[in-house]
């Protein structure tokens, strides 16, 4: 007898359906899984079998096959345990064949029969929409997640006679349901940009930084605070979309990171070692899974100490920082992961950090600098938008009882500049200034002629190359949004040539 029951597999953070085939029939006995099964998909038998037997089915020793198609694509996983059951219980005449083919079902097994979470079960309650399916059948644990889907029913099951009853009598099995606050939830950061001491320059820079999307380097001795800053830039990003956090769920649930939360909430934040390799920064694996830059997505990558990363791994940012993707190649097809994300660098003026306290007698020379900077290419400098010196805090700051500027008052200014943007933009996709493409810097960043004539001696003297110029440009429209200006003005050009720090040494 055959059985014909709908799962799903992973390709990147997509879905795709997969057809689980299960034929018993007399014979030798044999459990065989083919449909280039990995090793958790082949040790699915034993969980079935004990499963099966412990909820009090038994089934007799037969010829099993397991095929699950298409039989081209490699599987990985234990989300296949629940319709491999479920192909069982149909040939015990447990649960009714028909209605098999209205749900899609994905679930591991435990030995007692319970259901345990899956990755992905947010792309494929996507896919299980998209393929017109009446129901979603899940753990429990994936409740949260794959409920983010709307127009289709989640059926967010503990064990495996729940799903029996739900195949049996579908009317006493509801669907779950949650309310759209008590899935999204508020947007809660343990850090505020109050805690931060002096540094005004910097936080001016950072504030600019995030109501454009740019990109950040900052340069400084220990202690400075570079770390404290970077950790609290995601405090003052405008709140999520719906659109945006089902994005960035989705990409998370693709990697098995949400851990029953259901949603992310908050803008990620991503501060991988500099040891990371180049598979776990922008993704891969022999069946690639999304890495860092993905995991970054609509939030920021945070690289510290960024001359001690290799230089490899740093090369593999052009492509993500420039185009907000990631294409992963692999023999015979490819992955793409999305990768928008804010990047901020950290590093020391020099190799010998006891020599990096500036403005005292051991300060680094110049050579020192240009040696240590030389260790990170001028394409992925260029890329960089913002680049900081970051000074020592001052005794008369860190004693200070004057209150700082809370991050909720800064991203109120920031999230009035991204919807300055986004009207600007409508129709295109483009979420920030920072993502403007060489049309759109042309035609929403003309410069009147004295604020030209300042940019023309800038970059005469200091040597921008053809990106930088185009990074102070979008810069300059967004220091000019930050003051609700139409147009751009000599000290928005001023401000935005100030913060090439290291143009101006080299």
């Amino acid at each position: 007898m055959l059985y014909r029951i709908t799962s799903a597999a992973l390709h990147g953070i997509e879905a795709y359906p997969v057809e689980v085939e299960v034929d018993i029939c007399a014979g030798f006995p044999s459990f065989v899984t083919v449909g280039l099964p990995d090793a958790a998909v082949r040790e699915s038998k034993e969980r079935v079998r004990a499963a099966l037997k412990n909820c009090g089915y038994d089934l007799e020793s037969k010829r099993i096959t397991i095929n699950l198609a298409p039989a081209d694509r490699r599987k990985e996983g234990s989300a296949f345990d629940l319709p491999i059951a479920l192909g069982f219980l149909a040939y015990l005449d447990v649960v009714p064949e028909a209605r098999l083919r209205d749900y899609l079902f994905a679930g591991e097994l435990a030995l007692d029969g319970r259901l345990k979470p899956v990755r992905g079960a947010l792309p494929i309650a996507l896919m299980a929409r998209r393929a017109g399916f009446h129901g979603l059948v899940v753990p429990a644990l994936n409740a949260r997640e794959a409920a983010l889907v709307r127009e289709i029913d989640v059926f967010a099951l503990d064990d495996m006679v729940r799903v029996v009853r739900l195949l049996r009598e579908p009317d006493q099995v509801a669907p779950c349901r949650f309310d759209e606050r008590e899935l999204v939830g508020p947007a809660a950061y343990p850090v505020d940009f109050e805690d931060v001491k002096g540094q005004q320059h910097v936080k001016r820079a950072l504030e600019v930084a995030a109501a454009g999307a740019h990109n950040v380097l900052l340069v400084g001795p220990p202690g400075a605070g570079k770390t404290m800053l970077a950790r609290r830039l995601p405090t003052i990003l405008p709140d999520l979309s719906y659109d945006e956090m089902l994005e960035v769920t989705r990409v998370y649930s693709a990697a098995g990171l949400l851990a029953g939360s259901g949603t992310v909430a908050t803008r990620p934040f991503r501060a991988p070692h500099h040891t990371v390799s180049d598979a776990g920064l922008v993704g891969g694996g022999l069946v690639p899974k999304p890495g860092e830059v993905s995991l970054a997505h609509h939030g920021l990558l945070f690289l510290d100490e960024l001359p001690e990363f290799r230089r490899k791994v740093l090369e593999d940012l052009r492509q993500p920082v420039e185009d907000g993707r990631i294409t992963v190649a692999r023999s015979g097809y490819s992955v793409e992961f999305p990768a928008a994300f804010m990047l901020v660098a950290a590093m020391n003026p020099c190799a010998d950090v006891r020599r990096g306290l500036l403005g005292r007698e051991t300060d680094c020379t110049e050579s020192e600098k240009a040696r240590y900077y030389s260790k990170i290419s001028g394409p992925l400098l260029d890329r960089i938008d913002i680049q900081l010196e970051v000074p020592e805090v001052k005794f008369r700051d860190i004693v200070s009882r004057t209150p700082a500027e809370s991050s909720a008052a800064i991203r109120a200014r920031v999230t009035a500049a991204r919807a300055r943007q986004s009207a600007r933009f409508a129709g295109r996709r483009i979420f920030a200034n920072a993502r403007m493409g060489p049309k759109e810097v042309k035609q929403f960043c003309r410069l009147p002629d004295e604020a030209e004539a300042l940019l023309e001696k800038a970059v005469t003297k200091l040597g921008f190359s053809a990106r930088a110029y185009d990074r102070v440009l979008k810069v300059a429209r967004t220091i000019a949004d930050l003051e609700e200006r139409d147009g751009i003005g000599t000290a928005h050009v001023s401000e935005a040539v100030q913060y090439r720090m290291l143009d101006r040494l080299r």
